[in-house]
């Protein structure tokens, strides 16, 4: 069958700009392979057969082969049982990739809706609103965005980074260091060119993604939208883009699993510490704040100007509002033999003054405390098993209870 065709049912551009349909998920060749294959529905239902047939299609190759091969057990520095860091990668990391889309189809296709129905964009841009949205669901869909991640990781992930940099120069399951590079065993060549591929289109294909929910967002915050300083929310009115990081949890926490098992691998057969890998840790973490928070920060300009107009528009109202009160109230000539009781003009003056502190309180960026550390909390996750390889298991306990206790 034609790749076109897989994609010819799912190109609709009346379901393309319908904001309820809004996802960065559903399409793509592989969704439609998937579908085709019965391991996937159309709303990505079937999670756990779709988790356990691509897992089981990177990592019980490899076990199968590694036995036949007498490198599953005993032989090399690192057999395939004790290499913790393919067990993480193909049994915890890739599986979160696979279930990550549903959390994220889920929790990312009202956010379209959400900016009409608070009518954040206004009448005269909707049309330029729904353009944007056919533009999202073509790059969504792209067969060339994919074929070009599998011609990358083949022609320069596999061959270059992944060979040279990334395997071990010890002997292991998949390969015996060489001075010309590593030689792969009969496991190693399904580990190099079918395991590894697949997992690092899985996760290209997530960065392709978060590329399109980018896209989006600054192309939104390029239109004007109807943004309020004073909005309860304390975000203009987009305080519910912050709940959008809930969505990117299961692949922040793949990430953190990936280096893991890599640091793992280290500590255990390269003689490497935790505290010499603190600076990659780091690093990995602010990639996620980035990567996940940093997308929200686009519509910091709009919000901005929002709170620039509302000190001197409500500035204005407040000067007006406190001139007539203390003219009635409290100037000789006002109504001070009159009593304030029953009147409204005390509790107005407060309610302005709450409001114009409301304003102040306003966030430029919709990102929340509570969002920056389910971020950081999400990636760190992983890694903290490996705290017991720099502090002994009963240490750990006791200082923990020290700090609940």
């Amino acid at each position: 069958m034609h790749i076109a065709n897989l994609l010819a049912e799912d190109f609709d551009p009346r379901v393309a700009a319908d904001p309820h349909r809004f996802t960065i998920v559903l399409g793509g060749p592989l969704y439609q392979l998937l579908r085709r294959a019965h391991v996937s529905g159309d709303a990505l239902e079937l999670a756990r057969r779709r988790v356990v047939v691509i897992a089981l299609l990177a990592w019980l190759p490899l076990l199968v082969l590694a036995i036949l091969g007498g490198e599953a057990f005993s032989g090399p520095a690192i057999p395939f049982v004790k290499d913790v860091e393919a067990h993480v990668r193909f049994l915890v990391a890739l599986p979160l990739l696979v279930a990550a889309e549903v959390l994220v189809h889920w929790r990312i296709r009202p956010v379209a809706e959400e900016f009409l129905a608070r009518r954040l964009v206004p009448e005269a841009s909707l049309q330029r609103f729904r353009a944007i949205l056919l533009s999202a669901f073509r790059w969504r869909n792209s067969v060339v965005a994919e074929l070009a991640m599998l011609a990358f990781i083949y022609g320069i992930g596999i061959p270059l980074v992944w060979r040279h940099f990334t395997t071990l120069d010890v002997a292991t399951w998949y390969a015996k260091p060489f001075a010309d590079g590593p030689h792969f065993t009969l496991a190693g060549y399904w580990y190099a060119y079918v395991s590894v591929p697949l997992f690092q289109f899985l996760l290209l294909r997530w960065y392709y993604r978060i590329a399109i929910w980018i896209r989006f967002l600054w192309q939104v915050s390029r239109i004007r939208l109807d943004i309020s300083a004073m909005h309860a929310d304390q975000a203009g009115g987009l305080g519910f883009l912050a709940t959008t990081v809930f969505a990117f949890l299961p692949l922040i926490v793949a990430h953190g699993a990936l280096l893991s098992g890599n640091l793992a691998n280290r500590i255990f057969y390269a003689g490497g510490h935790l505290a010499d890998s603190y600076a990659e840790i780091g690093l990995l973490v602010a990639f996620m704040l980035v990567l996940v928070l940093g997308p929200l920060t686009v519509f910091a300009p709009q919000v901005n100007e929002a709170l620039r107009r509302v000190s001197f528009d409500y500035g204005r109202l407040a000067q007006r509002y406190v001139r007539d009160f203390e003219g009635k109230w409290i100037r000789p000539g006002g109504l001070a033999d009159e009593s304030p009781l029953g009147t409204g003009d005390i509790q107005s003056l407060a309610d302005m003054g709450n409001s114009l502190s409301a304003a102040k309180a306003t966030n430029v960026v919709p990102i929340t405390r509570q969002a920056v550390v389910q971020v950081v909390v999400a990636t760190l996750l992983p890694i903290a098993p490996l705290l017991l390889t720099v502090i002994p298991a009963k240490e750990l306990a006791g200082r923990l209870l020290k700090l609940l206790f």
